[in-house]
Formats: structure tokens, sequence, C-alpha cells
């Protein structure tokens, strides 16, 4: 996992001079969903950055739409998990490569939500340009264009992540892990899936190994159920205060909730 480096900009360390890597989550953890990031969060993600710490971003979100929320934050050189771990990439300046994607098995998505749920839209995402839709899904539910094509073009042309939308499309949770692939219910009109065994975790680790970021010094923030792998990743797990008792479970620390400027006060208190 290569990608060209950026010229060193100056930063300063801290006491023990090791670089953290911290694996952020985009939506309800660095920024509310729709709007940009406060002061607060830009200001604490640039002083991380100039303790010569590394952030990296780790989101739902496609690639589009994690490159929107770094270059609101002011981030030109980072790392990005999307699509719940099925596409990395590495933004330099304004511009990103691909780094490494996984495809999902669409035949089986779709022939399992035809099955469970006729009425559900269907919506494959086609990296670095936007989404594959069966019917238009609302203009704020997915980052990038939206093109509607008959269902078998989903099926010729590989793709990372299937949002599934529709009433009560969690119910379809069961029969497609069943199916072996990963299945997220994120709302309960809403599941993201993605392949086999990926997830944020499984890709932070190979941006941690790229890094050359010991194990001891990863940090995790979120707020989701796609965060509990990360979670479990992280040598130190923070969860948002307005996440669920079951999110908040699996961290370690606990800091304030969005409206309390919860991700820039956990990102403060790494510089110590």
């Amino acid at each position: 996992m290569t990608s060209k480096q950026p010229e060193p900009h100056e930063t300063r360390r801290t006491s023990d001079g090791a670089p953290l890597m911290i694996a952020c989550d985009i939506d309800g953890t660095l920024l509310r969903t729709g709007r940009p990031p406060t002061p607060a969060v830009r200001h604490a993600t640039q002083e991380v950055l100039r303790a010569g710490h590394h952030i990296v971003l780790a989101t739902g979100r496609s690639v589009k739409g994690a490159v929107s929320a770094a270059l609101q934050l002011g981030l030109r050189d980072v790392w990005m998990v999307t699509s719940n771990g099925a596409v990395t990439a590495h933004l330099v300046g304004e511009h990103y490569q691909v780094v490494e994607e996984h495809a999902v098995d669409a035949a089986a998505v779709i022939g399992i939500a035809l099955r469970e749920a006729p009425a559900v839209r269907v919506a494959a995402e086609i990296v670095g340009v936007g989404w594959r839709v069966s019917a238009p899904f609302p203009g704020h539910e997915l980052n990038g264009a939206q093109r509607q094509a008959p269902l078998d073009e989903f099926l010729a042309n590989p793709t990372p992540r299937i949002a599934l939308h529709g009433p009560d499309a969690y119910r379809m949770v069961p029969a497609l892990i069943a199916q072996g692939v990963t299945a997220i219910a994120t709302r309960l009109d809403w599941v993201d899936v993605t392949p086999p065994q990926i997830s944020k975790a499984s890709a932070l680790e190979k941006v941690r190994i790229e890094l050359g970021v010991d194990t001891e010094r990863t940090v995790a923030i979120g707020d989701g159920e796609n965060d509990i792998e990360m979670f479990g990743w992280a040598a130190r797990a923070v969860g948002m205060g307005h996440a669920s008792p079951f999110v908040l479970a699996a961290a370690t620390h606990r800091t304030g909730s969005l409206d309390d400027e919860g991700a820039a006060s956990a990102l403060l208190s790494l510089l110590g």
C-alpha cells in the first residue's frame, strides 16, 4: 500500500515524541450531517496535526463524501477509509488516489432485497463518481451524482458498497449476514452492505502499517454501530456522548456529544 507523499510540513510533537494514529468517524462525530465542521473541531484537528499526529478519516461515506469533509476540515494530506472499509484512498492537496477497493456480491444482495422487500430502493456506489440507483434517492442521502439504471446493470458492474433504503429495511440484515456479506442497519430504513470480513477496522490496520504507527498509539473516535469494530481495533476508543448505550459499551472512553463539541475535546485531550 503506497502513495505519493507530499513535502513534509513543520510539526511539534508531544512529550514522548511518538505519533498517534487517530481514526475519526465523520457524520455524528466530526460534524453534523449536511453541515460543515464547527470552528472548534477545525481548530482541534489542526492542533493535532501540528503536534505531528496522523488523522485518518474512517467513514461510511463514499470517497467523494469523505474528500468533501476532509477539505472542510482543512486536511490536505490524509488517509481515508471510506464505504465502511471497502475503499481506502489517500488525499494529497485536492487530489486523491484509491489505494484499495473490495467488491461486494451484488447479485446476492439484490436477490435478498427483492425477496425480502421488493419495494426497497437499491444504490450501488460508483467509486469517485456517485451512485447507480434503482429509483431516485433523496438528494441529501447519497454523496455524488445519481444515475438510474435497470438492475441487470447493477449485476454487470462491480461495486464496493450497496445501500438499501425503504421501510423496515433493517429486517433484511439477518438474511444478508447469512449470505456472508457485511450488513449494518444505520437506521430502521437504511442498510449498508459491504464485502465479507471488511470493516473500518480491517482497512485501518493496513493504514497503520503503512504509516508505521505502533498498535498502542492508535485512537478511534466515533458514534455509530459501524464504529464498534474500529473501537475494538484501537488502543483507545472514544465514544461520542450522544451514541447509543450499545456503542458506548464498546468504547474505553467517553467524550461529549456533538452539541458539546465532543470530538474537539477528545482530540485536544490527546495533546496532553
